[in-house]
């Protein structure tokens, strides 16, 4: 049997001449937002120059007193924040009384609506997007938006443990009622941030 197969030719490499995705490039941000809109995230956009603002509003409108901060979310995000600062290394009853959590991610996904957080140095450990009930994820527009699953999966590191987030955590019951925040935060901001 080994003799055989040592004799057979080398086999050729399959042709693989699939869409690795169906949206233009014009089109994913928007999409994106779409599909995050769909699946019950809220989504904002601003300027560069504006994120510290809109993300102190959104803490000061949610009423949150402290903020979970991965270890290498950039200073100026949280610049004009009153909420007090909890790093990702605190425990989980720490984690437990937080209001919120601000977090970057590593790629989202237009097609599917979905974000990805591969614990790099603005997103922190995992426990930290999957304790406290709001969770703010700022999203730089084009660059981290991909069309499809296809393009996402080139820019992630398998040996990183990823989170994929399609809108709010949310299951449903055996009568089909929709409960939100059983696995994750029951609300999910989205900020697509330009420049």
């Amino acid at each position: 049997m080994r003799a055989a197969v040592a004799q057979a030719p080398e086999a050729p490499e399959p042709e693989r001449g699939y869409r690795d995705t169906h949206t233009p490039d014009d089109r994913v941000v928007d999409l994106l937002a779409e599909n995050l809109d769909d699946y019950r995230a809220v989504v904002h956009r601003c300027a560069a120059a504006g994120l510290p603002a809109l993300i102190a509003r959104l803490l000061g409108e949610r009423g949150s007193t402290s903020v979970a901060v991965p270890p290498g979310l950039p200073e100026e995000w949280l610049a004009l924040a009153a909420a007090t600062r909890v790093p990702d290394t605190a425990t989980p009853a720490q984690l437990d009384a937080v209001g919120s959590v601000v977090t970057g991610c590593a790629v989202a996904i237009a097609e599917t609506g979905t974000l990805v957080l591969d614990a790099g140095p603005d997103q922190g450990r995992r426990r930290i997007t999957l304790v406290p009930d709001h969770h703010i994820c700022v999203v730089r527009v084009p660059d981290q938006v991909v069309g499809g699953v296809p393009q996402a999966m080139p820019r992630l590191d398998p040996t990183r443990p990823l989170t994929w987030i399609s809108g709010p955590s949310a299951t449903s019951d055996i009568e089909l009622d929709r409960v939100e925040g059983v696995h994750g935060p029951r609300t999910l901001e989205v900020v697509l941030v330009e420049g």
